[in-house]
């Protein structure tokens, strides 16, 4: 997999320090809470600047999330690119969620921006569901190189461990979550490696 070019490369300074300062405040706050006042009195500049960089509020919010997205799918791609295939890929994407985890101690920012702009019209939105789509086909595509018989069932299945490894280890204090998911993971696909994409005790 392969992600896009970088929109923040075409930032001015200005809005550079727009972006991180939104960034942190929407991800530590709240979108909701974070208003643009606040945002351009901590980068040092003016509403007016934010609105020529971003066109508004929901501009920044989609922003920030799609360069949270490209750095998140960086950041996975490149602790999977020297893996082999199917099994190992799968192993180490639980890996590199356990590494992201470590300063996104908040939970995940996607999920959080959804809580908060479900039930909109908000651009942003389109980003939260493209970052889930892209992290399940990666399972997915991973599950199809193991040799598994039925990749799309288990890879949703390893993509559903990932995403309750993450509420698990923030908002449930589990620390060992990703470690417990990492290792059902392995369970799972051998498993359906075995013939049988039903695991024992599966709900059907």
């Amino acid at each position: 997999m392969r992600t896009a070019p970088d929109p923040a490369d075409a930032l001015t300074p200005a809005g550079e320090r727009i972006h991180e300062v939104a960034a942190r405040l929407f991800y530590e706050r709240g979108i909701r809470a974070t208003g643009v006042d606040l945002v351009a009195d901590e980068a040092g500049t003016t509403k007016k600047t934010l609105y020529d960089r971003f066109g508004s509020k929901d501009g920044l919010v989609a922003f920030y999330l799609g360069r949270r997205n490209l750095r998140w799918q960086r950041f996975v791609l490149d602790r999977l690119a020297a893996e082999a295939p199917g099994l190992p890929t799968i192993l180490a994407f639980y890996d590199a969620l356990a590494a992201w985890l470590v300063e996104s101690t908040r939970g995940c920012g996607f999920v959080n921006a959804h809580a908060e702009i479900a039930g909109t019209d908000h651009p942003g939105l389109a980003v939260v569901h493209a970052e889930k789509a892209w992290a399940r086909a990666l399972y997915v595509d991973a599950a199809r190189d193991a040799g598994v018989a039925d990749p799309d069932t288990v890879g949703t299945r390893l993509f559903l461990l990932h995403e309750g490894a993450v509420v698990a280890s923030t908002a449930g204090g589990v620390t060992e979550a990703v470690a417990v998911a990492r290792e059902c993971a392995r369970d799972i696909v051998r498993t359906a490696r075995a013939g049988d994409s039903h695991p024992p005790h599966a709900v059907r």
